[in-house]
């Protein structure tokens, strides 16, 4: 006994484990199922998708080409030698990118452009109809006090508008190119159109923007990349939603950058030239008394003769002297562009520290001359060195001179932007592919949510092993069930006979068949809350008796709600309360052999009724006159008349709706149930959804009994 408690129980579990996982294969049964609902999700996707293609306003896309030449400005340096390669410092596409994009730049296309202003049109009908107009503003100012306040233009006529206020007040009106001003809020609204193609009637938004504000928008919609590696071609481009508006913008940055780049690369020549021009005067005074110095020397002592090998030694000498100023020079030139760490700088100064030290020995050896010759040498070296100095800054002034004039930047215009007569944004098919995907997506998110919140019982095995009572058939979902009229003209057996649930009623018939001993004839359908399908049961299971060729009555119970009535206004309630006979009240159906009885009036608290004899004795008299009484009741779960008519009955069918129905429910109504009579009963799935590896059909027959079931696909 322990060991059959025990199996019970392991295949009680079992078969929750089973009822609560899905594999492939029903998933993808169930999205079958479902496929209809999948379908509107589709078009609602579909449909979603088409309005947002045509909600978002066409773009247009414009595109520039620059080049960088990273070798610099050869002009330049061929005319200054290596001043000009310290001068000419190349930047690598990278920092170009960054300054394309820089509010130096971008804050002059901004006023050029007029970019902080902006004329929106308001109809939501023409945005979708692709029908807007347009409206160019050339200036734009609103007083500070009126900033936050809404601003509209209406089109009156071909080249004339209105401006308005937030208080719908007409202020002034005028023509497309003229200054329009007003004086509002202490200060004067000005605002000039410079195109204008609309419809009269139709209406723009105007606003001012922050000019910081239009600059980080224009930033964020610029898009800027090199083309390939360590090439210095740069790619510009950027979207707007007029092509004429997208091209100019983009020509203005491209212009405006390289007008900067030369700016900036001429600046550099310029303060050069600066500092040149303002040392030459003093150089100048320097060399000129220098002179001064070695006439007066050779007026004071006379004529002296320099030997070849002193007048080689000056000569020499005043070379490294040429040599240290030209260093020099350059030092000082590129301590302007870098630090003294940098390693041009130490180049430089090495060299110096060479040429010092060499003309430091020259010195030496000099000491052992005459006194005269000493001097002499001194003397004229410093005419020299003076004179080379000033002779190399004239040159190098007339130079920069010459680059000034001529600079051109290292930035040029490979390709200037063009109208481009296709619109790049919206990709309309790419919207409604990625809408109905999404939309799939959340359909098939629905379909499994709802099967999870259906999380009643599935299996009738696991029904069976929890209360220990059989399941005698599982009723498929079937279309033809919409055959069957509310009038009981037809019924799902009549209309389909040869449908899987029809099948599964037959099957229904021989398990209750094989349930019930000699003389039991009266069988009550019960469920446990409305909308389980009980009374298309009672209906169905009645019609397929009498086509049997039995003589069959239906009663419907449900005294309160009651759903099955007779060409006879009359029923139970009118019998039970000793209004009419019974025999007045049933009326033969359209199906040769059933019988019916309705409901009668609604009453709201029919249980007084049942409660007494007189439907005992009534169904005794009946079960002479028919050979099968199906008697469909309330509820089990709602009001207690199921439970009052269980204990006259010989049978009950307790319908279950299939996913909906927890086994803990179902075991609470049936106790319910078993308080007021100990009577053989059994489960009705209906409602079922077909799952692989799962069989419709009936689980005993009595006791212990598996009946043959059927594979169905419904």
């Amino acid at each position: 006994m322990a060991e059959n408690e025990q199996q019970t129980i392991v295949v009680g579990a079992q078969a929750q484990s089973t009822n609560n996982t899905i594999t492939l294969l029903e998933a993808l049964f169930i999205l079958w199922k479902k496929r209809f609902t999948l379908c509107l999700f589709l078009a609602a996707g579909a449909l979603i998708g088409l309005v947002i293609g045509q909600w978002i306003r066409p773009q247009f896309t414009s595109d520039a080409l620059l080049q960088i030449d990273v070798k610099g400005n050869k002009a330049a340096n061929r005319a200054m030698g290596e001043m000009g390669a310290i001068l000419d410092v190349a930047s690598p596409a990278d920092a170009e990118i960054e300054l394309i994009k820089s509010r130096l730049v971008l804050n002059y296309v901004v006023s050029e452009e007029h970019l902080n202003y902006s004329a929106t049109p308001t109809s939501a009908l023409n945005r979708l109809l692709h029908r807007e107009g347009r409206m160019d503003l050339d200036y734009l100012f609103i007083p500070d006090m009126a900033r936050t306040e809404k601003w509209w233009a209406v089109v009156t006529g071909d080249d004339t508008y209105a401006v308005y206020n937030e208080d719908e007040t007409r202020l002034v009106e005028g023509k497309v190119g003229q200054m329009l001003k007003v004086l509002y809020a202490g200060d004067t609204l000005q605002i000039r159109v410079s195109r204008m193609r609309a419809t009269v009637g139709e209406e723009f938004r105007i606003s001012m923007t922050n000019p910081l504000i239009a600059v980080r928008s224009l930033a964020a919609g610029l898009k800027v990349a090199e083309k390939g590696k360590q090439t210095g071609v740069i790619g510009v481009s950027f979207s707007h939603r007029y092509a004429d508006r997208a091209a100019s913008i983009l020509n203005t940055i491209a212009n405006t950058y390289v007008r900067q780049n030369v700016e900036m690369r001429s600046a550099e020549a310029e303060k050069t030239l600066e500092f040149l021009e303002s040392q030459l005067p003093g150089v100048k005074a320097k060399l000129d008394s220098s002179e001064k110095v070695l006439a007066d020397y050779r007026h004071s002592i006379g004529s002296v003769d320099m030997t070849g090998e002193t007048q080689a030694h000056l000569n020499k000498e005043v070379d490294l002297q040429r040599q240290l100023l030209h260093l020099e020079q350059e030092r000082q030139q590129a301590t302007r562009l870098f630090k003294e760490e940098h390693p041009s700088v130490q180049t430089i100064v090495k060299q110096q520290n060479r040429l010092r030290g060499e003309l430091a020995r020259l010195k030496k050896t000099a000491e052992s001359m005459p006194v005269t010759q000493q001097e002499m040498i001194r003397l004229q070296e410093e005419v020299s060195v003076n004179n080379a100095q000033y002779t190399a800054m004239l040159n190098n002034i007339q130079q920069l001179r010459v680059v000034r004039a001529g600079e051109v930047g290292n930035v040029r215009i490979v390709d200037f932007a063009q109208v481009e007569p296709i619109q790049s944004k919206p990709k309309k098919f790419n919207i409604l592919i990625c809408s109905m995907a999404a939309a799939f997506m959340l359909g098939v998110l629905w379909v499994f949510m709802l099967r999870m919140m259906r999380n009643g019982v599935r299996s009738s095995q696991e029904l069976e092993h929890a209360t220990e009572v059989s399941v005698f058939a599982k009723i498929p979902e079937s279309r033809n069930r919409l055959l069957r009229d509310k009038r009981h003209k037809l019924t799902l057996v009549e209309a389909s006979p040869n449908d899987q649930a029809s099948e599964a009623f037959r099957t229904l018939q021989t398990a209750v068949d094989f349930s019930l001993t000699e003389g039991q004839k009266v069988l009550m359908i019960c469920g446990l809350m409305p909308g389980v399908g009980k009374s298309f049961v009672s209906k169905n299971l009645a019609a397929v008796y009498a086509m049997n060729g039995k003589r069959v009555l239906l009663i419907d119970a449900d005294m309160r709600k009651g759903v099955i009535r007779s060409s006879k206004y009359l029923g139970l309630a009118e019998v039970l309360s000793g209004k009419i006979p019974w025999r007045e009240t049933v009326a033969e159906s359209r199906c040769q052999n059933l019988f019916v009885m309705g409901c009668g009036k609604r009453l709201m608290s029919p249980s007084e009724l049942l409660r007494h004899d007189l439907f005992k004795t009534l169904l005794e008299e009946m079960k002479s006159e028919y050979d099968m009484i199906l008697v469909d009741t309330p509820p089990v779960s709602m009001v207690t008349d199921a439970e009052l008519i269980f204990p006259l009955v010989d049978f009950a069918l307790m319908v279950v709706h299939y996913g909906t129905d927890s086994v803990a429910q179902i075991k609470e109504n049936l106790a319910n149930l078993r308080r007021y009579a100990d009577k053989p009963c059994a489960f009705v799935m209906n409602h079922c959804e077909y799952e692989p590896g799962h069989y419709y059909g009936y689980g005993y027959y009595g006791k212990g009994y598996y009946g043959k079931g059927y594979f169905s696909k419904s």
